[in-house]
């Protein structure tokens, strides 16, 4: 975020985690990207610094800061660390709500410790082969028999998929079709019949250990069940904007990296006897770039503000999400481009920027979902005074 929207706390906050990811994250990830994996350690080590679950209340061990900020420098942090493949925020700004602020008191009791510790690592499992950004169309189900519902399905493109000690399951537990009757159902590490599949190969993320999910008669408790039975879609639709929001917090922040890392590279290259900056269609590219992620920071620290005051809307997320990860694509495009070839070598930052960008207009939904959320929006009909 800009400065001028930091108080001096927060300030204290982002050099911390700056400091803890120049130390913890920087050093290993290329390693990390070869493995396929983060390693558990990093969890429990950001964990104890209180750099997981900032707004899990302190009585279940978390920060209890109901400040979208501590979010967003954490996800910015890791994002112009070129890290992106750290599954912070998909535990503690995806998964972590839905059991806050559905679960009941033995649930947050028993779950939410172990997250903010980094003991317990969440994942959220929406998507199906068959069904991609269409919720409505899932088909994985929740069987009641009596005390417990008998869970089968399969999921895919799970983040945390190989990692998570719990994951929050979209299944359908109600007669109806379409976006009624689902639930969201806590699956738990160990539960028989619950298989990770694969590890999946990728083009960017390298480091982000995204899995298949089986689950086949996996008898899961009812008191797994968070809020209400069929209620999963509305309780969907209320996270996704805060998810679509954590994920244009990391487009910008990647943006002004590689916007960062490109301005040196011109200053330093040289061709024809000159600085690469001192072209004019050098000059003029840097020029739209830098105005495009001015844009995009302004427009999603708004969004930020106004999800802390509670009035960020669906479709204003869906807006953020939509255009800043569109502008992401954008700017490390032309910041390669003006790299060169060394633009496509890998040992450069540049390029796993590039690599790492494309998944970002396609998952929490992809950008044509997002503008169809502007849309119908806009052609609601105006409520009656």
């Amino acid at each position: 975020m800009q400065d001028s929207h930091l108080t001096g706390e927060l300030r204290m906050f982002r050099d911390a985690f700056r400091r803890f990811v120049a130390t913890e994250i920087v050093p290993y990830y290329a390693q990390w990207e070869e493995e396929g994996m983060v390693p558990r350690t990093l969890w429990e080590k950001a964990g104890a610094q209180g750099f997981l679950c900032p707004d899990v209340p302190e009585e279940y061990g978390g920060g209890g800061v109901r400040d979208f900020r501590y979010n967003a420098i954490l996800i910015e942090e890791i994002a112009r660390a070129g890290a992106m493949g750290v599954g912070f925020s998909v535990h503690s700004d995806m998964v972590v709500p839905y059991i806050r602020d559905h679960g009941d008191e033995a649930q947050k009791a028993r779950w939410l410790p172990g997250m903010a510790q980094g003991t317990l690592i969440g994942a959220v499992a929406m998507t199906e082969p068959n069904t991609g950004s269409d919720l409505a169309a899932i088909q994985t189900s929740a069987v009641r028999d009596g005390d417990s519902y008998v869970l089968n399905g399969q999921k895919t493109f799970i983040s945390n998929g190989l990692l998570n000690d719990l994951v929050v399951v979209v299944a359908r537990t109600g007669p109806d079709v379409g976006a009624r009757g689902l639930s969201l159902i806590v699956v738990e590490r160990g539960m028989p019949g619950y298989e990770r599949g694969r590890r999946l190969e990728k083009l960017g993320l390298h480091a982000q250990d995204t899995a298949e999910l089986f689950f086949h008669d996996v008898r899961v408790p009812v008191a797994n069940r968070l809020g209400a039975e069929n209620q999963g879609f509305r309780y969907l639709m209320h996270g996704l904007a805060q998810e679509r929001l954590a994920i244009a917090v990391a487009a910008v922040a990647a943006a002004e990296a590689a916007l960062e890392q490109t301005l040196a590279y011109t200053r330093q290259r040289t061709a024809f006897g000159q600085p690469i900056a001192d072209f004019q269609n050098s000059r003029f590219r840097l020029a739209e770039m830098a105005t495009e992620v001015e844009l995009g920071r302004v427009f999603v620290d708004h969004c930020i503000l106004l999800h802390n005051e509670r009035r960020l809307t669906a479709e204003k997320a869906a807006m953020a999400k939509w255009w800043a990860t569109a502008m992401q694509l954008r700017v490390v495009d032309g910041c390669l481009q003006l790299h060169g070839g060394y633009g496509y070598m890998l040992e450069y930052p540049i390029a796993r920027a590039y690599r790492d960008a494309r998944a970002q207009t396609i998952y929490g939904g992809a950008n044509e979902i997002m503008k169809e959320v502007i849309g119908r929006a806009l052609l609601r009909p105006p409520r009656r005074a």
